[in-house]
């Protein structure tokens, strides 16, 4: 999302400026490709092209000027379904609220995310080695993954163990190159107990990434805490609206009721995204100077109300679940 609420008066223009990321799956300098999962290829988001999306009721656009921008520092977010861009709606997750916040010309987010990864995926699918080839000094690296790590078996398998050791992996690697890492925990699921307060359900996975950045002195973005507030400010019927919740009928080609309380609508994305943008001033980070001026800060135990949330809806729909939970 770059552009929300935009209305002029008749007879009346208005310049819009925003900066964006087009990219391919070959890893510049490595003969290999980022290994795209199979529906991947389905989505604009590794063809190399610009594909704009212009929604409301009375969309007008009079001219668009593309022009190059290789001086922006880039943003580059790792993580699973929570973060990526999402394909098609209903389902929507923070990283492609994001780009919002910031001022045109001077950030570009690079969204390397993808449904049902861990951390140890992304890696192996190549999708770090290609957030390396693009990385150029002062770029930064954000990290979230832990919901599907969780699921990982095996001997030796665990938060504090190989999990701990690829985000040591992901931050060496990302310094370099003359990059800044920034550990992100991963967000809450939306389970509650009996008194409306949230259940933790992703194990040691935060508090390994707590530990990791204190460890490795990098800017941590306390995401699995902030969230926790956020969506028991909400309530337990009201954080329904943050996520996929949508009643049997709904969406063309499935009949079923959607009951997701890992993954987000549009509203529970922007208000994550919110979350992220906090976590940018918190940490400290040269970034937050690139926000755009006059940006509210945003207190996660009063999260926006659904009603003024305006989003009109894309005609790309796609109810199919996304892989990881």
């Amino acid at each position: 999302m770059f552009v929300s609420r935009l209305q002029t008066k008749k007879g009346k223009h208005q310049l819009i400026e925003f900066t964006v990321n087009i990219r391919d799956s070959l890893i510049k300098g490595n003969k290999r490709k980022v290994k795209l999962k199979t529906r991947e290829y389905q989505y604009l988001h590794w063809d190399n092209k610009l594909t704009l999306e212009f929604n409301s009721s009375l969309p007008k656009v009079n001219a668009i000027e593309i022009t190059p921008n290789s001086k922006a520092i880039s943003v580059f977010l790792a993580g699973n379904s929570t973060v990526v861009d999402g394909a098609a709606e209903p389902f929507s997750a923070w990283g492609q609220m994001f780009p919002y916040f910031f001022q045109p010309g001077k950030v570009a987010i690079v969204n390397l995310a993808e449904s049902g990864e861990t951390l140890s995926g992304f890696i192996a699918a190549g999708r770090f080695d290609k957030l390396l080839s693009m990385m150029k000094p002062g770029d930064y690296a954000f990290v979230e993954f832990g919901h599907n790590d969780q699921k990982q078996k095996g001997e030796g398998v665990g938060a504090f163990t190989t999990y701990k050791k690829n985000l040591e992996f992901f931050i060496n690697q990302v310094k370099k190159k003359g990059g800044i890492p920034v550990l992100v925990t991963s967000v809450q699921r939306r389970r509650f107990d009996d008194n409306g307060k949230i259940i933790e359900t992703l194990g040691d996975y935060p508090e390994a990434v707590r530990q990791t950045a204190k460890e490795h002195n990098v800017a941590l973005i306390d995401l699995n805490a902030m969230s926790k507030t956020l969506f028991e400010s909400m309530g337990v019927d009201g954080s329904l609206l943050a996520f996929a919740h949508f009643p049997e009928g709904i969406f063309a080609g499935r009949k079923d009721a959607i009951a997701d309380n890992t993954h987000f609508r549009p509203y529970g994305a922007y208000e994550v995204s919110k979350l992220i943008v906090t976590g940018v001033r918190n940490a400290g980070l040269d970034l937050a100077h690139y926000l755009k001026p006059g940006l509210p800060i945003f207190d996660p135990s009063k999260p926006d109300t659904y009603t003024n949330f305006y989003w009109p809806e894309s005609s790309g729909k796609d109810a199919t679940k996304p892989d990881g939970n």
